[in-house]
């Protein structure tokens, strides 16, 4: 119970940090326009070799979470 409760405790802090994010901000505060600025998306028509490699890292790590989470852990 510990755990589900620090996990909704998370979710809801992400929630409230985004929404604090976008009233304040617009979306250069949030999370998505941080990992926008981080990653040098939309701003860079030809990006450096480290730039792209950090993208390449982004995008891995995302489809893996995504397999792991659509097939229950088994990948």
């Amino acid at each position: 119970m510990t755990w589900t409760l620090g996990w909704i405790g998370w979710i809801l802090w992400f929630a409230i940090e985004e929404g604090a994010a976008l009233a304040r901000g617009g979306t250069p505060a949030t999370l998505s326009g941080h990992i926008w600025k981080w990653f040098a998306i939309g701003n860079d028509p030809h990006p450096r070799a480290l730039t792209r490699l950090r993208r390449f890292a982004l995008l891995a790590g995302l489809a893996w979470l995504t397999a792991h989470l659509l097939t229950g852990g088994r990948f």
